[in-house]
Order: C-alpha cells, then structure tokens, then sequence
C-alpha cells in the first residue's frame, strides 16, 4: 500500500523547499527585511508540512453530515488536528510578524539602515 500520494510528495517537497529558502534568507542575507521575509518562509512550510501529515486522499472535512453512518466518517474524514494547530500557527505567526516589521521600523529611524552587519558594527570599512 503506498502511504504517500502524488499530491502529498509534492506538498512535503514544497514545504520543504519553503524551509530552506527561509533558512538561507534568515542565515545569510543582511538585509534585515529580507530576514525576516526569510522568517515567515520558514513559518510557511512548517504549516504546510503539519498540514500535509493531516492530508488523507479521498478525505472529506471532519463534519459529520446527515445520512454519513459513525463508521464511513471514521474511515473517511481528514485528521483535524493539524488543521486546528496550523489556525492557531497562523495567527502567532502573523502577531510575530508585525512586532519583527514594528522592530525593523524602529531600527531603521535610529539608525538609517536595515544592513544587519552595519546594526551590529561587523562592517569592516
């Protein structure tokens, strides 16, 4: 039985692509915008990743409708837990996002920049 379907694979890989570009733009870009765009790549796959463990081909929400018996429902209805824990993600995600774009803000009417290695004095002129 093959657990991983076509559009499954393709979601893992994806969210794992959005990892890696996040990680590359937090780890190595100066700019401090673009790390944090990094930052929210990051957040995006790991919420596609969660949702993707949830995904069931086939599946049908997990509402359970008028004339669907206890025991077709159970077989066939889509795992909510990642769901619920991707709303809840989203919603901290956004929240830490604003205060990161406030804190950019903030650095950059101080200082003039945005340059992460100008902020911390690693500028070798």
């Amino acid at each position: 039985m093959n657990f991983l379907t076509d559009t499954q694979l393709l979601a893992l890989l994806t969210s794992a692509a959005f990892i890696v570009v996040g990680l590359y733009a937090a780890i190595f870009l100066d700019n401090i915008i673009k790390k944090i765009i990094g930052i929210a790549f990051i957040e995006e796959g790991a919420n596609l990743f969660i949702i993707t463990l949830g995904y069931k081909a086939g599946g049908v929400v997990p509402i359970i409708m008028p004339g669907m018996t206890q025991n077709w429902f159970a077989a066939n209805s889509a795992y909510p837990l990642p769901q619920a824990l991707v709303l809840t993600s989203i919603v901290i995600g956004a929240s830490t996002l604003a205060v990161m774009l406030a804190i950019a803000m903030i650095l950059y009417r101080k200082h003039g920049t945005l340059s992460a290695s100008v902020l911390l004095g690693d500028n070798n002129e």
